[in-house]
Protein backbone atom coordinates (compact mmCIF):
# COMPACT_ATOMS: atom_id res chain seq x y z
CA UNK A 1 0.00 0.00 0.00
CA UNK A 2 1.74 3.52 -0.95
CA UNK A 3 0.38 6.85 0.35
CA UNK A 4 -0.54 8.09 -2.83
CA UNK A 5 -3.35 5.85 -3.67
CA UNK A 6 -6.93 5.94 -2.83
CA UNK A 7 -6.89 2.40 -0.79
CA UNK A 8 -4.74 4.39 1.93
CA UNK A 9 -6.92 7.05 1.58
CA UNK A 10 -9.50 4.88 3.43
CA UNK A 11 -7.44 2.83 4.83
CA UNK A 12 -6.37 5.54 7.04
CA UNK A 13 -9.02 7.41 7.39
CA UNK A 14 -10.90 3.92 8.88
CA UNK A 15 -7.83 3.41 11.12
CA UNK A 16 -7.79 7.50 13.00
CA UNK A 17 -11.60 6.91 13.05
CA UNK A 18 -11.75 4.23 15.06
CA UNK A 19 -7.83 4.38 17.05
CA UNK A 20 -9.52 7.45 18.94
CA UNK A 21 -12.25 5.27 20.30
CA UNK A 22 -10.09 3.30 22.28
CA UNK A 23 -7.39 3.16 25.01
CA UNK A 24 -3.55 2.93 25.05
CA UNK A 25 -3.91 -1.33 25.19
CA UNK A 26 -6.46 -1.41 22.65
CA UNK A 27 -4.84 1.59 20.51
CA UNK A 28 -1.70 -0.69 20.20
CA UNK A 29 -3.24 -3.95 19.11
CA UNK A 30 -5.29 -1.26 16.67
CA UNK A 31 -1.83 -0.28 15.36
CA UNK A 32 -0.38 -3.60 15.22
CA UNK A 33 -3.24 -4.90 13.24
CA UNK A 34 -3.01 -1.91 11.11
CA UNK A 35 0.54 -1.81 10.33
CA UNK A 36 0.33 -5.46 9.05
CA UNK A 37 -2.13 -4.97 6.80
CA UNK A 38 -0.53 -1.97 5.45
CA UNK A 39 2.87 -4.09 4.95
CA UNK A 40 1.21 -7.52 3.67
CA UNK A 41 -1.30 -5.63 1.69
CA UNK A 42 0.16 -6.51 -1.68
CA UNK A 43 2.32 -9.09 -0.37
CA UNK A 44 1.43 -10.91 2.50
CA UNK A 45 4.49 -13.25 2.70
CA UNK A 46 6.55 -9.98 4.09
CA UNK A 47 4.23 -10.28 7.14
CA UNK A 48 6.54 -13.39 7.93
CA UNK A 49 10.04 -11.62 7.50
CA UNK A 50 9.14 -8.62 10.05
CA UNK A 51 7.17 -11.16 12.30
CA UNK A 52 10.62 -13.46 12.83
CA UNK A 53 12.23 -10.05 12.98
CA UNK A 54 10.06 -8.95 15.57
CA UNK A 55 10.09 -12.40 17.70
CA UNK A 56 14.19 -13.00 17.84
CA UNK A 57 14.90 -9.49 18.38
CA UNK A 58 12.21 -9.49 21.51
CA UNK A 59 13.62 -12.65 22.62
CA UNK A 60 17.04 -12.01 22.36
CA UNK A 61 16.71 -8.48 24.48
CA UNK A 62 14.96 -10.60 27.09
CA UNK A 63 17.31 -13.07 27.38
CA UNK A 64 20.81 -10.10 27.54
CA UNK A 65 18.81 -8.79 30.43
CA UNK A 66 18.24 -12.36 32.27
CA UNK A 67 21.44 -13.95 31.57
CA UNK A 68 23.57 -10.98 31.07
CA UNK A 69 26.46 -13.12 31.65
CA UNK A 70 25.23 -14.63 27.87
CA UNK A 71 24.46 -11.32 26.40
CA UNK A 72 27.25 -11.39 23.58
CA UNK A 73 25.60 -14.84 22.36
CA UNK A 74 22.04 -13.36 22.69
CA UNK A 75 23.51 -10.29 20.48
CA UNK A 76 24.93 -12.57 18.10
CA UNK A 77 21.79 -14.47 17.58
CA UNK A 78 20.11 -10.52 16.46
CA UNK A 79 22.75 -10.02 14.34
CA UNK A 80 23.20 -13.54 12.55
CA UNK A 81 19.33 -13.36 12.44
CA UNK A 82 18.65 -10.04 10.87
CA UNK A 83 22.00 -9.38 8.76
CA UNK A 84 21.14 -13.15 7.47
CA UNK A 85 17.63 -12.30 6.27
CA UNK A 86 18.75 -8.91 5.15
CA UNK A 87 21.68 -10.47 2.86
CA UNK A 88 19.99 -13.17 1.87
CA UNK A 89 17.32 -11.14 -0.14
CA UNK A 90 19.13 -7.94 -1.10
CA UNK A 91 22.71 -9.31 -1.52
CA UNK A 92 22.80 -13.08 -2.56
CA UNK A 93 22.36 -12.65 -6.38
CA UNK A 94 24.79 -9.60 -6.25
CA UNK A 95 27.35 -11.85 -3.56
CA UNK A 96 26.71 -14.79 -6.60
CA UNK A 97 27.41 -12.85 -9.85
CA UNK A 98 30.40 -11.40 -8.63
CA UNK A 99 31.95 -14.80 -7.56
CA UNK A 100 30.73 -16.35 -10.52
CA UNK A 101 32.67 -13.13 -12.79
CA UNK A 102 35.44 -13.46 -10.62
CA UNK A 103 35.66 -17.41 -11.60
CA UNK A 104 35.12 -17.08 -14.96
CA UNK A 105 37.82 -14.39 -15.35
CA UNK A 106 40.36 -17.09 -13.75
CA UNK A 107 38.94 -19.54 -16.92
CA UNK A 108 36.42 -21.82 -15.04
CA UNK A 109 32.90 -22.46 -15.84
CA UNK A 110 31.01 -21.73 -12.89
CA UNK A 111 26.95 -23.00 -12.25
CA UNK A 112 26.26 -21.39 -9.83
CA UNK A 113 22.44 -20.60 -8.27
CA UNK A 114 20.89 -17.40 -9.27
CA UNK A 115 17.36 -16.96 -7.25
CA UNK A 116 14.82 -14.66 -8.62
CA UNK A 117 13.36 -13.62 -5.13
CA UNK A 118 11.35 -10.47 -4.42
CA UNK A 119 12.96 -8.13 -2.03
CA UNK A 120 11.05 -7.39 0.67
CA UNK A 121 9.81 -3.74 0.72
CA UNK A 122 11.23 -1.91 3.62
CA UNK A 123 12.98 -4.85 5.23
CA UNK A 124 16.37 -2.31 5.19
CA UNK A 125 14.40 0.26 7.23
CA UNK A 126 12.65 -1.80 9.50
CA UNK A 127 15.65 -4.34 10.50
CA UNK A 128 18.48 -1.28 11.22
CA UNK A 129 15.26 0.10 13.49
CA UNK A 130 15.57 -3.59 15.02
CA UNK A 131 18.77 -3.78 15.38
CA UNK A 132 18.93 -0.37 17.18
CA UNK A 133 16.61 -1.91 20.21
CA UNK A 134 19.29 -4.77 20.72
CA UNK A 135 22.36 -3.36 20.40
CA UNK A 136 21.30 -0.18 22.79
CA UNK A 137 19.95 -2.83 24.98
CA UNK A 138 23.24 -5.01 24.62
CA UNK A 139 25.04 -1.85 25.57
CA UNK A 140 22.93 -1.13 28.79
CA UNK A 141 21.20 1.76 27.10
CA UNK A 142 17.89 0.80 27.40
CA UNK A 143 15.68 -2.01 29.30
CA UNK A 144 14.11 -5.29 27.82
CA UNK A 145 10.51 -4.34 27.08
CA UNK A 146 8.37 -6.97 28.74
CA UNK A 147 5.35 -6.33 25.92
CA UNK A 148 6.16 -8.26 23.03
CA UNK A 149 3.37 -6.02 21.27
CA UNK A 150 5.06 -2.48 22.51
CA UNK A 151 7.97 -4.29 20.62
CA UNK A 152 6.17 -5.21 17.63
CA UNK A 153 4.19 -1.85 17.08
CA UNK A 154 8.00 -0.24 17.40
CA UNK A 155 9.21 -2.16 14.81
CA UNK A 156 6.53 -2.16 12.19
CA UNK A 157 4.50 1.25 12.95
CA UNK A 158 3.31 1.38 9.59
CA UNK A 159 3.16 5.46 8.82
CA UNK A 160 7.42 5.29 8.51
CA UNK A 161 7.89 1.63 8.00
CA UNK A 162 8.92 1.11 4.33
CA UNK A 163 11.66 4.12 3.95
CA UNK A 164 11.62 5.51 7.25
CA UNK A 165 12.56 7.60 9.09
CA UNK A 166 14.41 5.02 10.85
CA UNK A 167 13.30 5.46 14.78
CA UNK A 168 15.45 4.62 17.57
CA UNK A 169 13.77 2.61 20.31
CA UNK A 170 14.84 5.27 22.96
CA UNK A 171 12.42 7.76 21.61
CA UNK A 172 9.95 5.70 19.85
CA UNK A 173 9.42 3.15 22.21
CA UNK A 174 7.89 5.31 25.31
CA UNK A 175 5.45 6.94 22.72
CA UNK A 176 4.15 3.72 22.33
CA UNK A 177 4.04 2.77 25.88
CA UNK A 178 2.31 5.86 27.33
CA UNK A 179 -0.95 7.21 26.85
CA UNK A 180 -1.90 9.32 23.64
CA UNK A 181 -4.59 11.66 23.55
CA UNK A 182 -6.28 13.29 20.18
CA UNK A 183 -4.56 17.21 20.25
CA UNK A 184 -6.01 19.50 17.67
CA UNK A 185 -2.66 21.49 17.42
CA UNK A 186 -0.84 18.23 16.22
CA UNK A 187 -3.48 16.81 13.52
CA UNK A 188 -3.51 20.34 11.78
CA UNK A 189 0.10 20.55 11.55
CA UNK A 190 0.44 16.80 10.62
CA UNK A 191 -2.27 17.65 7.97
CA UNK A 192 0.28 20.48 6.76
CA UNK A 193 2.78 18.43 6.80
CA UNK A 194 0.93 15.51 4.46
CA UNK A 195 -0.56 18.47 2.17
CA UNK A 196 3.49 19.52 1.45
CA UNK A 197 4.60 15.88 1.35
CA UNK A 198 2.05 15.13 -1.56
CA UNK A 199 2.72 17.87 -3.49
CA UNK A 200 6.72 17.52 -3.47
CA UNK A 201 5.67 13.84 -4.16
CA UNK A 202 3.31 14.22 -7.24
CA UNK A 203 4.04 17.78 -8.43
CA UNK A 204 7.38 18.16 -8.02
CA UNK A 205 9.24 14.66 -8.06
CA UNK A 206 6.80 12.60 -10.29
CA UNK A 207 7.43 15.56 -12.66
CA UNK A 208 11.24 15.85 -12.71
CA UNK A 209 11.78 12.10 -12.63
CA UNK A 210 9.95 11.70 -16.07
CA UNK A 211 12.53 13.64 -17.15
CA UNK A 212 15.60 11.90 -15.02
CA UNK A 213 14.57 8.60 -16.76
CA UNK A 214 13.91 9.69 -19.72
CA UNK A 215 17.81 11.08 -20.22
CA UNK A 216 19.03 8.32 -18.15
CA UNK A 217 17.16 5.75 -20.42
CA UNK A 218 19.08 7.25 -23.49
CA UNK A 219 21.85 4.94 -24.84
CA UNK A 220 24.10 8.11 -25.89
CA UNK A 221 23.56 11.25 -24.47
CA UNK A 222 25.85 14.64 -24.73
CA UNK A 223 26.79 16.18 -22.00
CA UNK A 224 24.39 18.65 -21.66
CA UNK A 225 21.38 16.60 -21.60
CA UNK A 226 22.77 14.29 -19.19
CA UNK A 227 23.46 16.93 -16.60
CA UNK A 228 20.14 18.19 -17.32
CA UNK A 229 18.73 15.09 -16.32
CA UNK A 230 20.87 14.78 -13.19
CA UNK A 231 19.92 17.91 -12.02
CA UNK A 232 16.00 16.50 -12.57
CA UNK A 233 17.02 13.48 -10.46
CA UNK A 234 18.92 15.46 -8.11
CA UNK A 235 15.57 17.15 -7.39
CA UNK A 236 13.73 14.26 -7.79
CA UNK A 237 15.14 12.29 -5.44
CA UNK A 238 14.99 15.11 -2.66
CA UNK A 239 11.88 15.44 -3.02
CA UNK A 240 10.42 12.16 -3.19
CA UNK A 241 12.23 11.02 -0.04
CA UNK A 242 11.62 14.26 2.02
CA UNK A 243 7.97 13.53 0.73
CA UNK A 244 7.76 10.48 2.26
CA UNK A 245 9.23 11.76 5.72
CA UNK A 246 6.72 14.51 5.52
CA UNK A 247 3.48 12.47 4.96
CA UNK A 248 4.49 9.91 7.66
CA UNK A 249 5.16 12.15 10.47
CA UNK A 250 2.02 13.86 9.69
CA UNK A 251 0.47 10.58 9.42
CA UNK A 252 1.70 9.80 12.88
CA UNK A 253 0.39 12.96 14.12
CA UNK A 254 -2.86 12.45 13.82
CA UNK A 255 -1.99 8.94 15.67
CA UNK A 256 -0.22 11.19 18.48
CA UNK A 257 3.36 10.38 17.36
CA UNK A 258 6.04 11.95 17.11
CA UNK A 259 8.70 11.18 14.29
CA UNK A 260 12.16 12.41 14.21
CA UNK A 261 12.76 14.96 11.11
CA UNK A 262 15.12 13.64 7.98
CA UNK A 263 16.07 16.25 6.54
CA UNK A 264 16.83 19.97 6.83
CA UNK A 265 17.19 21.52 3.47
CA UNK A 266 20.60 19.45 2.56
CA UNK A 267 21.02 21.52 -0.99
CA UNK A 268 21.92 24.49 1.24
CA UNK A 269 24.87 22.72 2.81
CA UNK A 270 28.23 24.23 2.66
CA UNK A 271 30.35 21.26 3.01
CA UNK A 272 30.08 17.31 3.14
CA UNK A 273 30.03 16.61 6.78
CA UNK A 274 26.90 19.78 6.95
CA UNK A 275 25.66 17.69 3.72
CA UNK A 276 24.99 14.33 6.09
CA UNK A 277 24.11 16.44 8.88
CA UNK A 278 21.05 17.18 7.07
CA UNK A 279 20.33 14.45 4.47
CA UNK A 280 18.86 11.33 5.70
CA UNK A 281 19.18 12.10 9.16
CA UNK A 282 18.23 9.29 10.70
CA UNK A 283 19.88 6.72 8.68
CA UNK A 284 23.61 9.07 8.83
CA UNK A 285 23.21 9.19 12.81
CA UNK A 286 22.28 5.07 12.72
CA UNK A 287 25.55 4.79 10.65
CA UNK A 288 27.39 7.24 13.30
CA UNK A 289 26.25 5.62 16.38
CA UNK A 290 27.01 1.80 15.60
CA UNK A 291 29.84 1.65 13.05
CA UNK A 292 31.63 5.06 13.16
CA UNK A 293 32.10 5.77 16.63
CA UNK A 294 32.46 1.94 18.00
CA UNK A 295 35.29 2.12 14.71
CA UNK A 296 36.60 4.83 17.15
CA UNK A 297 35.26 7.53 15.47
CA UNK A 298 37.05 11.03 15.37
CA UNK A 299 39.03 10.08 18.57
CA UNK A 300 41.63 7.99 16.14
CA UNK A 301 44.30 10.18 14.05
CA UNK A 302 45.65 9.38 10.79
CA UNK A 303 45.07 6.45 8.89
CA UNK A 304 42.83 4.74 11.23
CA UNK A 305 40.70 8.24 11.27
CA UNK A 306 40.22 7.46 7.28
CA UNK A 307 39.41 3.77 7.72
CA UNK A 308 36.41 4.43 10.01
CA UNK A 309 35.25 6.99 7.39
CA UNK A 310 35.69 4.87 4.09
CA UNK A 311 34.66 1.80 6.15
CA UNK A 312 31.44 3.65 7.38
CA UNK A 313 30.28 5.33 4.27
CA UNK A 314 31.23 1.90 1.82
CA UNK A 315 29.02 0.02 4.05
CA UNK A 316 26.62 3.35 4.02
CA UNK A 317 26.61 2.62 0.30
CA UNK A 318 25.83 -0.88 0.09
CA UNK A 319 22.99 -0.47 2.33
CA UNK A 320 21.43 1.20 -0.50
CA UNK A 321 21.82 -1.68 -2.86
CA UNK A 322 23.36 -4.80 -4.05
CA UNK A 323 24.91 -2.91 -7.03
CA UNK A 324 28.64 -1.59 -7.32
CA UNK A 325 27.43 2.16 -8.20
CA UNK A 326 25.93 2.46 -4.62
CA UNK A 327 29.68 1.11 -2.78
CA UNK A 328 31.28 4.03 -5.41
CA UNK A 329 28.90 6.58 -4.16
CA UNK A 330 29.39 5.72 -1.05
CA UNK A 331 33.39 5.50 -1.27
CA UNK A 332 33.11 9.16 -2.97
CA UNK A 333 31.05 10.80 -0.57
CA UNK A 334 33.91 9.46 2.04
CA UNK A 335 36.76 10.72 0.35
CA UNK A 336 34.56 14.31 -0.09
CA UNK A 337 34.82 14.17 3.89
CA UNK A 338 38.79 13.14 4.07
CA UNK A 339 39.40 15.41 1.80
CA UNK A 340 38.00 18.37 3.51
CA UNK A 341 39.30 17.40 6.43
CA UNK A 342 42.46 17.51 5.42
CA UNK A 343 41.90 21.07 3.84
CA UNK A 344 41.26 22.24 6.97
CA UNK A 345 44.51 20.70 8.48
CA UNK A 346 46.55 21.86 5.56
CA UNK A 347 44.73 25.28 5.08
CA UNK A 348 43.32 26.54 8.53
CA UNK A 349 39.57 28.40 7.91
CA UNK A 350 40.21 32.24 8.66
CA UNK A 351 38.39 33.80 11.34
CA UNK A 352 36.38 36.36 9.59
CA UNK A 353 33.44 34.65 6.79
CA UNK A 354 32.09 36.96 4.46
CA UNK A 355 28.43 36.30 3.34
CA UNK A 356 29.17 35.92 -0.08
CA UNK A 357 31.61 33.14 0.43
CA UNK A 358 28.75 30.62 2.04
CA UNK A 359 26.78 31.14 -1.54
CA UNK A 360 29.86 30.02 -3.16
CA UNK A 361 30.22 26.76 -0.60
CA UNK A 362 26.51 26.13 -1.61
CA UNK A 363 26.97 26.21 -5.12
CA UNK A 364 30.14 24.19 -5.16
CA UNK A 365 28.41 21.62 -2.69
CA UNK A 366 25.70 21.18 -4.90
CA UNK A 367 27.84 20.42 -7.88
CA UNK A 368 29.83 17.88 -5.82
CA UNK A 369 26.86 16.24 -4.61
CA UNK A 370 25.51 16.01 -8.36
CA UNK A 371 28.51 14.23 -9.44
CA UNK A 372 27.31 11.75 -6.43
CA UNK A 373 23.91 11.33 -7.53
CA UNK A 374 25.63 10.68 -11.41
CA UNK A 375 27.49 7.72 -9.68
CA UNK A 376 23.94 6.78 -7.38
CA UNK A 377 21.66 7.11 -10.55
CA UNK A 378 23.73 4.95 -13.14
CA UNK A 379 23.40 1.24 -12.02
CA UNK A 380 26.13 0.25 -14.72
CA UNK A 381 30.02 1.08 -14.08
CA UNK A 382 30.63 0.84 -18.02
CA UNK A 383 27.73 3.86 -18.39
CA UNK A 384 29.77 6.11 -15.15
CA UNK A 385 32.85 5.85 -17.07
CA UNK A 386 30.78 6.76 -20.48
CA UNK A 387 28.95 9.34 -18.33
CA UNK A 388 31.84 11.10 -16.55
CA UNK A 389 34.38 11.28 -20.11
CA UNK A 390 31.82 13.31 -21.78
CA UNK A 391 32.46 16.80 -23.10
CA UNK A 392 30.32 19.72 -24.02
CA UNK A 393 33.10 20.58 -26.76
CA UNK A 394 31.54 17.62 -28.79
CA UNK A 395 27.85 18.99 -28.63
CA UNK A 396 25.80 20.09 -31.21
CA UNK A 397 23.77 23.60 -30.37
CA UNK A 398 20.55 21.26 -30.62
CA UNK A 399 21.68 19.32 -28.04
CA UNK A 400 22.68 22.74 -25.66
CA UNK A 401 19.29 23.68 -26.80
CA UNK A 402 17.69 20.60 -25.54
CA UNK A 403 19.70 20.50 -22.50
CA UNK A 404 18.88 23.99 -21.08
CA UNK A 405 15.44 23.21 -21.71
CA UNK A 406 15.23 20.29 -19.83
CA UNK A 407 17.65 22.02 -16.94
CA UNK A 408 14.96 24.79 -16.94
CA UNK A 409 11.89 22.85 -16.79
CA UNK A 410 13.31 20.79 -13.90
CA UNK A 411 14.35 24.15 -12.18
CA UNK A 412 10.84 25.15 -12.43
CA UNK A 413 9.67 22.36 -10.65
CA UNK A 414 11.87 22.63 -8.06
CA UNK A 415 11.25 26.37 -7.29
CA UNK A 416 8.61 25.57 -4.57
CA UNK A 417 11.76 23.55 -3.39
CA UNK A 418 14.32 25.88 -3.00
CA UNK A 419 11.65 28.87 -1.34
CA UNK A 420 10.74 27.13 1.25
CA UNK A 421 15.32 25.46 1.74
CA UNK A 422 15.66 29.69 1.60
CA UNK A 423 13.02 30.62 3.91
CA UNK A 424 13.75 28.39 6.20
CA UNK A 425 17.23 29.44 6.25
CA UNK A 426 17.13 33.02 6.55
CA UNK A 427 14.29 32.37 9.42
CA UNK A 428 16.54 30.23 11.66
CA UNK A 429 16.59 31.50 14.87
CA UNK A 430 19.66 32.91 16.61
CA UNK A 431 21.05 33.37 19.75
CA UNK A 432 21.31 36.96 19.65
CA UNK A 433 17.87 38.31 18.63
CA UNK A 434 15.83 34.87 19.13
CA UNK A 435 12.25 34.60 16.98
CA UNK A 436 10.21 37.28 16.32
CA UNK A 437 6.59 37.42 18.04
CA UNK A 438 3.95 36.65 15.08
CA UNK A 439 0.22 36.33 15.71
CA UNK A 440 -1.86 33.18 15.65
CA UNK A 441 -4.15 33.77 12.95
CA UNK A 442 -2.11 35.27 10.30
CA UNK A 443 0.06 32.17 10.20
CA UNK A 444 -3.01 29.75 9.87
CA UNK A 445 -4.57 31.79 7.26
CA UNK A 446 -1.71 31.83 5.49
CA UNK A 447 -0.90 28.14 6.08
CA UNK A 448 -4.59 27.57 5.11
CA UNK A 449 -4.31 29.53 1.94
CA UNK A 450 -1.08 27.75 1.26
CA UNK A 451 -2.86 24.54 1.65
CA UNK A 452 -5.74 25.29 -0.83
CA UNK A 453 -2.93 26.66 -3.26
CA UNK A 454 -1.17 22.89 -3.04
CA UNK A 455 -4.48 21.31 -3.69
CA UNK A 456 -4.75 23.39 -6.86
CA UNK A 457 -1.39 22.57 -7.25
CA UNK A 458 -1.78 18.88 -7.28
CA UNK A 459 -4.82 18.62 -9.03
CA UNK A 460 -3.51 20.87 -11.66
CA UNK A 461 -0.04 19.80 -12.41
CA UNK A 462 0.16 16.84 -11.01
CA UNK A 463 2.36 14.32 -12.86
CA UNK A 464 0.16 11.98 -15.12
CA UNK A 465 2.98 9.49 -14.73
CA UNK A 466 2.51 7.83 -11.12
CA UNK A 467 6.19 6.98 -9.95
CA UNK A 468 6.68 4.68 -7.02
CA UNK A 469 8.88 5.81 -4.03
CA UNK A 470 12.24 5.95 -5.03
CA UNK A 471 13.13 4.23 -1.67
CA UNK A 472 10.93 1.57 -1.65
CA UNK A 473 13.28 -0.27 -3.71
CA UNK A 474 16.36 -0.11 -0.44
Amino acid sequence: MIFHSLDFVVFFVLVVGLYWLFRQRAQNVLLLVASYVFYGYVHPWFLILIGTSTVIDYCAARGMERWPERRGRFMALSIVSNFGMLGFFKYFNFFVENVGAALTAAGLQPHLPVLRVLLPVGISFYTFQAMSYTIDVYRGELRARRSLLDVAVFISFFPHLVAGPIQRASYLLPQVEGPRRFDVERATTGSFLICWGFVKKLVIADNVGVIANKVFALSDPSFEILWAGVFAFAIQIYADFSAYTDIARGTSRWLGFELTENFDHPYLARSPADFWRRWNISLSSWFRDYVYIPLGGSRASGGRWVRNVLVTFLLSGLWHGASWNYVLWGLYHGLLLVATRAHRILRPAAPVRRPWIAGFQIVGMFALTCFGWLLFRETSLRDIVRDVSLSPFHSTPLDREAGLYLFLLAFLYSIPLWIQSVWVELGRETPATGPRPVAAWPVMVFKAAACGIAFAAILVLRSRTSLDFIYFQF
